[in-house]
């Protein structure tokens, strides 16, 4: 007699979130930007490309006011509980879990702040800030740099104009990389 006043009723922003996530990891993963982009492929690199794609989409989200705004919570709900997830399989003990979140929180709300800047001014802060964040541990060129920054910008563009309910089943558009100059996206 309880068990329907009882059960949880499944969220579809929660639903929207997860997939969009899956969507995240699933081109952070594309091995081109560890071939030809040179981002590094340890957890670092890993850990950067995740934070820029979901930057991209929150971006995205903002658009829709209200809407947006509870999905893009949901979104970055998903990421933190999956970083926290990781550390604890990695095996950080929960004193360690804590710490090592805010250390990801600040270096994720640093990441949005550079990346936005340069997203606006359309110049070379994004490069640089590309080029600080997901490449900073290695050896990087300025062509490997510049070709993250218009693949940044692509996916920005394809995303703005991406329809929110394709963004809800999962299927963010970003561009394919590497975005060569002069390319259509």
């Amino acid at each position: 007699m309880f068990e329907g006043l009882l059960a949880r009723r499944a969220d579809p922003e929660d639903e929207a979130a997860r997939v969009l996530y899956q969507a995240i990891v699933e081109q952070a993963r594309d091995p081109a930007f560890y071939r030809e982009g040179g981002v590094p492929d340890s957890l670092d690199g890993r850990f950067e490309l995740v934070v820029l794609h979901s930057f991209l989409v929150m971006r995205r989200l903002k658009q829709e006011g209200p809407a947006g705004a509870e999905l893009s919570q949901k979104l970055f709900d998903v990421l933190f509980r999956n970083l926290d997830e990781n550390l604890r399989e990695m095996g950080v003990g929960d004193m360690g879990v804590g710490k090592r979140i805010k250390k990801m929180g600040q270096a994720f709300y640093g990441r949005v702040s550079a990346y936005e800047a340069g997203l606006e001014d359309g110049g070379s802060s994004l490069v640089e800030a590309l080029g600080r964040n997901l490449l900073g541990t290695v050896e990087s060129s300025s062509a490997q740099r510049e070709t993250l920054a218009r693949y940044v910008e692509a996916s920005d563009r394809n995303l703005r104009s991406q329809d929110l309910s394709l963004l809800r089943a999962g299927r963010a558009a970003f561009a394919t990389f590497p975005v060569e100059t002069g390319a259509g996206v």
